[in-house]
């Protein structure tokens, strides 16, 4: 069991309670104040990409409700997680103050501020395991929702939304949607390397930070589109159409944040997600085919979001289903890999061509004959 001592970690620490607007501020070797229950997938990337070294958190990382697999990506790479230290700690701690994660223990100055639980990876992969075993009432209350949701918001497999005025040419093209979900650098990645992106030049759709990875493959996104809280500000001053995900009644938190920026945008009203208006948009636009990146399809994909039900989703993907290729995980599919077997017929392959140009090229010969002779001479044989 280790000591106080070697689980202990001193760093500046920066607090804040929505995880991935910390997450564009933190510095590696920091530690993570945050108050998030269940962390999510998406979450634990962001605080394990930035480099912190400790993330403490202000609620309980796992409450065992679903199989959540964010606590222990972070435990895993590495990172201390103590948790269910109380929302005092938000307040406790500046912004840059040092603080000391002394085993479960929070300590600035010298000053026991706050206690948590430090999870361990056993303890939380057998936590997963248990929530698996006993996910049925979850799933239970999860499709009772939808059904829920489905009856009010069938309009969306039925009828054509109003558009906003996209200056966008879909017609004829295929259309590249990114979301930010759960390994959808790598699934992006994986389609930039196979050539699909620079053969087909899709339209690409960045769904909020999903425009930030198509940025970081050197890319511009030809339209932003979500509620504008996780996409950098230079992503948003790339160029791209944006357009703010408008929800009934026609509250549009995103925009706020343009207008203070001084960009300008269209507005999308719909009920749903930003990644169905995404799908919705391209297929009314008469796009031939959407090919979507880090999707949400699952219930846990959907719990991780803090969603109760995935009626929108459901619908959408009924209609806009013949168009639409999923390629979330499409990384795992095929991973080339060159055998010794292969390297040792190239090499055998190399050395007999050059022995075929030896022996047909007169000149080749005679630059081997006098490569030969001056070997000779030097040595003295």
């Amino acid at each position: 069991m280790s000591s106080r001592a070697e689980t202990s970690v001193t760093a500046r620490a920066r607090p804040d309670p929505r995880t991935k607007d910390l997450a564009k501020r933190l510095e590696s070797g920091e530690i993570a104040v945050i108050n998030h229950s269940d962390v999510d997938l998406v979450a634990a990337d962001a605080l394990i990409d930035a480099g912190v070294v400790a993330v403490v958190n202000a609620a309980k990382s796992f409450t065992g409700r679903y199989p959540n697999l964010g606590p222990l990506q972070i435990v895993r790479s590495g990172v201390i997680l103590v948790d269910d230290v109380g929302v005092g700690v938000l307040e406790r701690i500046s912004e840059g103050e040092v603080v000391t994660v002394d085993g479960d223990r929070i300590v600035v100055d010298g000053e026991v501020i706050a206690s948590g639980h430090r999870h361990t990876e056993d303890e939380l992969v057998a936590a997963v395991a248990q929530a698996r075993a006993s996910v049925g009432r979850q799933l239970e209350l999860f499709a009772a929702n939808t059904l829920e949701y489905l009856r009010r918001e069938r309009h969306l497999a039925t009828d054509s939304p109003d558009l906003p005025p996209s200056s966008v040419q879909f017609r004829g093209r295929q259309t590249l949607i990114v979301v930010r979900g759960i390994d959808f650098r790598e699934d992006l990645a994986a389609l930039h390397r196979s050539g699909y992106i620079r053969e087909m030049r899709p339209v690409l759709i960045g769904v909020d930070g999903g425009a930030d990875a198509i940025v970081g493959l050197g890319l511009t996104p030809d339209i932003i589109i979500g509620d504008m809280d996780s996409v950098t500000e230079a992503t948003l001053r790339s160029g791209a159409e944006l357009i703010v995900h408008a929800y009934a009644g026609g509250r549009a938190p995103g925009a706020d944040r343009l207008r203070e920026l001084g960009l300008q945008y269209l507005l999308f009203e719909s009920a749903g997600t930003s990644e169905d208006i995404a799908m919705l948009l391209a297929y009314e636009r008469g796009t031939e085919l959407i090919v979507a990146v880090g999707t949400h399809n699952s219930m846990e994909d959907f719990l991780d979001k803090g969603r109760q039900g995935m009626a929108s989703t459901f619908l959408v993907r009924l209609k806009v289903g013949r168009v639409l290729v999923d390629a979330k995980g499409v990384n795992n599919l095929y991973r080339p890999v060159v055998k010794g077997r292969d390297i040792a017929l190239f090499v055998v392959a190399m050395v007999s061509s050059l022995a075929l140009v030896v022996a047909v090229s007169e000149p080749v010969r005679l630059w081997f004959r006098s490569l030969w002779l001056w070997l000779r001479a030097r040595i003295g044989w």
